[in-house]
Formats: C-alpha cells, structure tokens, sequence
C-alpha cells in the first residue's frame, strides 16, 4: 500500500429543509388554520479516528464529501426528516485544519474518536410559528439554513513509543527490520527509506512497544532539504527519541549535535522529549573506534543490527524510558469541536 500523509478534501454539511407554508382543509372545519411543517435539520460531518486505516491514500482518489440535505416541511404539521450525517474514517494521528484559515479543527488520537467538522444546516419553521392574534393566517415559511462547507488538509503524524532519527545510512531501516517484523527496503546506499516504517517490537511478558524509522534527515531539512522537512512531523508524537549515529562517523559528538540542532529548527519542542544515543554499526567499527564524549546527560548505547550485539540492552532501555516519559500531545484542538 502507498503510504501518503497528507490530502486535501473539501466537506459540505446538509442545508437544512424549508419550512411548509399550508393552511388546514378539512370538511365541516371553516377555519382550520395554519398547518405547515418545519424543515429537517441538514446532516453534519464529522472525522472518526479508525485504527484499520494506516494512510491518506483513499482521499487522494475523492475530495468531496457531501452530506444529506434535511427533508423540506409538508402540510399537516408534518416535519421534515433529518438529513443523514456522514462519518469519514481517517487514521489515527491525523490532524485536520480549515484550509483558509489555517485554525485546527481535529487532532484524532484514539481509536473511535470522533469531531465534528461541518455542521449541517437548520430547518426552517412552518407557518404556524409565525400565526398571532392579529395576524391569525400567515402565507409565508422560513427557508432551510446552508449547512456549512469548507476545505480541510488533513496531515497524518504516526503515532509511534519511540522515532528513530539520524542521516542517511545511519542503520535505523536495519535496525528495525532486526527487532521488529518490519520489513523496510535496505540497502548500501543512502535514501533507501523513502517513506516512514512502523514496527512492533515484542519485549517481556507479551509486552510489545512500537518503533517508527523516518526517511533520513540532511543538514537544512528544517528549511526544507531533503525528504526531512517532509517527514519531520512523523517524530511529534513519538514518546521516546532513539538517536542513531553509525560508529564510522568522522565526527560522532559533531552528527549527534547537528542532528539535535534540526529537529530544534523544526519543533523546540522535540528537545524536551526523552532520548537515547545508540552507536550504530559496531560489527564494521575502525580499530581505533573509541566512545565518543558526548556533553549530554543522555544514555548512550553500542548495538549492532547485524550481530544483534547490544539489541536486548537496548530493548530494556527503551522501555524503561517509555514507561518514565510523560507522553506530552504536541499540540490539542480547539474546545468546542468534540461531538
């Protein structure tokens, strides 16, 4: 399946029905009066977080989402039926903004959450609710509402215990093909990892974490080089940081404080998330490799992929910075929209 974390879908709310303007006809009753019916209420549109979907990819095929209009009102005081709601599955971590003007609408983290997104249009009231002592046969109605229609970018961010960060080639593919069931594309040669890869890590007592590797970061992705800036936003919601620096790094100390320094440019917030530093790639270290100082208070760890050395330390590490991080939400909706 293609992974695509944004898309852009216009949703239109139902209007809402008119009111009926009628006047009662019955036999042997001269003066029936008013009788019109009043308009249905037009269906809203609301966003479902649906952990079955992993991507966008289905709102690049329809952009429009539209919502049923309210059943207009009908003589005998009948009333109009209420227009059908639409509910529009999306995937967990999925952030939905008014595309004009920017303000957020949904931030949809757990499974069956729902938001309410475009509401549908009122119904308009019949005839009778116009009728007064002095003015006993009104011969107007009042129209259905426009229920509401705006453009949404929906932008998806994984939701993931741990994001692992560093350049190209740095080993995280290989990584977490090694302690997961993922299988992303490795290769000898940078920029293998094009889009982001989701693993489930089993640990102790049928405990499992889950790990996100992000297409490679270069120096400048906060300004846009690269894939970086791109898939950045993919490490907001991870819990833990797992930093990788390959151990035939020229400069160890130098790559781990540049790779601080753009996710700091991105968000400063992602600095204040829990971290490790994992060297990365000792099966093939130099003779003269050595532990780099690192003027962090950061654990820092030694592991090779392809051995497996350092894996089950890692593991225990990693989960005891899992179950001490606090978890922070990056950023929250606006109150108001929860259904």
């Amino acid at each position: 399946m293609k992974f695509v974390d944004s898309a852009k879908i216009e949703v239109q709310a139902g209007d809402g029905g008119n009111g009926c303007m009628s006047f009662r006809r019955e036999k042997y009753v001269p003066k029936g009066g008013p009788d019109g019916g009043d308009g249905g209420r037009g269906g809203h549109v609301y966003l479902r977080a649906d952990s079955q979907i992993a991507t966008l990819l289905d709102f690049r095929y329809r952009k429009l989402y539209k919502a049923q209009r309210g059943a207009h009102g009908q003589g005998a005081r009948k009333n109009g039926k209420m227009g059908r709601n639409i509910i529009i599955p999306v995937p967990c971590g999925t952030v939905a903004r008014d595309a004009a003007s920017g303000r957020m609408l949904a931030d949809l983290t757990d499974e069956g959450q729902e938001v309410l997104v475009a509401k549908g249009g009122r119904g308009g009231k019949g005839n009778p609710h116009f009728a007064s002592a002095t003015h006993q046969a009104p011969r107007y109605a009042e129209p259905g509402g426009k229920g509401e229609r705006l453009e949404l970018e929906l932008e998806l961010k994984l939701i993931a215990d741990v994001g692992l960060v560093g350049f190209p080639n740095a080993g995280k593919s290989t990584l977490i093909a090694a302690m997961s069931a993922a299988k992303p594309k490795i290769a000898d040669y940078p920029f293998t990892t094009l889009v982001p890869n989701l693993g489930i890590v089993p640990y102790r007592n049928y405990r499992s974490f889950v790990m996100a590797d992000i297409p490679g970061i270069i120096e400048g992705a906060a300004e846009g080089r690269g894939l970086g800036l791109q898939f950045l936003r993919h490490i907001e919601r991870t819990r833990v940081l797992a930093v990788l620096v390959s151990c035939d790094s020229p400069d160890i100390a130098a790559e781990y404080r540049m790779l601080l320094k753009e996710m700091e440019a991105f968000d400063q917030r992602l600095l204040r998330k829990p971290r490790v530093l994992l060297i990365t790639k000792t099966d093939i270290a130099p003779e003269e490799f050595s532990m780099p100082v690192i003027d962090d208070d950061i654990e820092v760890l030694e592991v090779s992929s392809v051995t497996g050395s350092g894996l089950d330390t890692l593991k225990d590490l990693l989960w005891t910075t899992i179950e001490s991080a606090d978890g922070t939400v990056m950023e929250e909706p606006e109150k108001g929209m929860e259904k």
